[in-house]
C-alpha cells in the first residue's frame, strides 16, 4: 500500500512539473540552436545555405509524420490556399530567418537572443492595428500592456546603443588573452545587426498573423508545417544560388558544426519544439509559455561566455533587464484578457473587441499569435 501511494504521489508531482520541465526543455533547445548557429557562422558558414539545409532537413523530418498523422483532417490543397503557404514560406524561413541569421552574423548569440525579445512587442502593436487587441486606456492590465509594451522597446534601445564596462568572467579573459575578440562588437555593428534582427522580428509577426488566418481553412498543422518547409527550402535556394552566385563552396556541407547546425535548427526548431509548445499551450495556455521566454536570452547569455568566449557589458545587461520587466508588464496585463471562466459559466469573462460570436475566435487566435511570437517559432519557427 506504501509503495503504491509512493508511486501515485511521485505520479501526481511530476503531472504538475511536467510543464514546467517541457518549458524549460523548450527555451534550452531554442538557447542551443542560437550557440550552435552562432558557431557554424563564425566558421564562415553562409546564413542563406544555412537556412536552405535547415528547411531541407526539417521538410524530410516533418513529412512522415504529417502524411501519418493528417490524413484525416488534411483538406483539399486550392490555389487561396497555397498562395498564402508561399507568402508564409517567404515571410519566415526567408526574411525572418535570413535577416536574424544576418543580424547575428554582425552582432553576438546573446545580443541576438536580447534583441529577439521585442517580437512580443511588436506582435501586440499589430493585433491591436488589426484590432484583434482592444486597449482600454482606463484599464490597469490595458496600461501594464502599454508600459510594458514602451519597455521592451526601450531595452532594446538600451542594448543597441549603451555599451557600458565589460563584466569580467574568468572564462572569457581567458579568451581574450589567445586573442579571441569574437564577442566583441562596436556601435556600428551595433545598429546594424540590431535593425536587421527588428526586420526578421516584424516579418515573423506578420508570418503568425498569416499563419491563424491559413489554419482556419487548412487546419492540419502537420502539413502546414511541412508545406511551409518545403516553399522555404526552394525559395531559400533561389535566393542563396543569387547572393553565394560563383561561391561554390559555400554549398559544401562536412560531418562538422555546419551540418549539426543544420540539423538540430532544422529538426528541433522545426520539428520537435512546435509539438512541445503545443501541448503545454493546450494544458496551461499561451500566458505560462510567454512567461519563460526570457529564459531563453539568460541562458544564450551563459553559455555563449563558455563556448564562444563572448563578453557580457553592462549596459546589454541593463537592457536586457528592462525588456525583461517590460515582458512581465505584458504577460500581467494579458492574464486579464484570457482568465478562465469560473465554475458554471459557459461563456469568456472578457470580451475585447465587442461582438463576442465575431471575435471569439480571433481572441483564440491571438493566443496562439502571442504564445509563438514570444520565444520561439511555433510552425517553423527559429525561436
Amino acid at each position: 500500500m506504501r509503495i503504491q501511494a509512493a508511486r501515485e504521489r511521485f505520479w501526481h508531482l511530476f503531472g504538475k512539473a511536467k510543464p514546467f520541465l517541457c518549458v524549460v526543455f523548450l527555451q534550452a533547445g531554442v538557447a542551443g540552436m542560437d550557440i550552435i548557429s552562432k558557431a557554424a557562422m563564425n566558421q564562415g558558414m553562409s546564413t542563406y545555405v544555412l537556412v536552405v539545409y535547415r528547411h531541407a532537413i526539417a521538410t524530410i523530418f516533418i513529412s512522415p509524420f504529417a502524411f501519418a498523422f493528417d490524413k484525416k483532417i488534411r483538406p483539399r490543397m486550392n490555389f487561396s490556399i497555397f498562395w498564402k503557404i508561399l507568402l508564409l514560406s517567404l515571410l519566415e524561413p526567408i526574411i525572418d530567418q535570413n535577416f536574424y541569421f544576418l543580424g547575428m552574423k554582425h552582432t553576438t548569440a546573446t545580443f541576438t537572443a536580447a534583441m529577439a525579445n521585442v517580437l512580443p512587442a511588436i506582435t501586440f502593436l499589430m493585433a491591436c492595428f488589426f484590432r484583434l487587441e482592444k486597449v482600454k486606456l482606463k484599464s490597469t492590465h490595458s496600461q501594464a500592456k502599454i508600459v510594458g509594451t514602451l519597455a521592451t522597446v526601450a531595452g532594446a534601445m538600451i542594448m543597441t546603443l549603451v555599451r557600458g564596462p565589460d563584466i569580467p568572467l574568468p572564462w572569457t579573459k581567458e579568451g581574450s588573452k589567445h586573442g579571441n575578440h569574437q564577442g566583441e562588437i562596436d556601435l556600428q555593428h551595433s545598429i546594424k545587426g540590431a535593425v536587421m534582427i527588428i526586420i526578421g522580428c516584424f516579418s515573423w509577426a506578420c508570418f503568425m498573423i498569416l499563419q491563424v488566418i491559413t489554419l482556419q481553412t487548412y487546419p492540419a498543422e502537420l502539413s502546414l508545417t511541412a508545406w511551409i518547409c518545403l516553399m522555404g527550402t526552394v525559395e531559400g535556394a533561389i535566393v542563396a544560388l543569387i547572393m553565394e552566385k560563383g561561391n561554390a563552396t559555400a554549398w559544401s556541407l562536412k560531418w562538422d558544426i555546419r551540418f549539426f547546425a543544420a540539423a538540430y535548427s532544422g529538426i528541433f526548431c522545426s520539428g520537435i519544439a512546435y509539438y512541445v509548445q503545443g501541448v503545454v499551450m493546450k494544458e496551461r495556455g499561451p500566458v505560462f509559455v510567454t512567461a519563460f521566454s526570457p529564459l531563453s536570452m539568460i541562458l544564450v547569455a551563459i553559455l555563449s561566455s563558455f563556448i564562444l568566449a563572448e563578453k557580457l557589458y553592462l549596459g546589454r545587461v541593463i537592457g536586457a533587464m528592462v525588456i525583461i520587466v517590460g515582458l512581465y508588464f505584458v504577460v500581467w496585463g494579458k492574464r486579464k484578457d484570457y482568465k478562465p471562466p469560473s465554475a458554471g459559466e459557459q461563456e469568456p469573462p472578457v470580451n475585447q473587441s465587442g461582438n463576442i460570436d465575431d471575435q471569439s475566435n480571433a481572441r483564440s487566435d491571438l493566443e496562439i499569435v502571442a504564445a509563438n511570437a514570444s520565444g520561439w517559432g511555433a510552425v517553423n519557427g527559429r525561436v
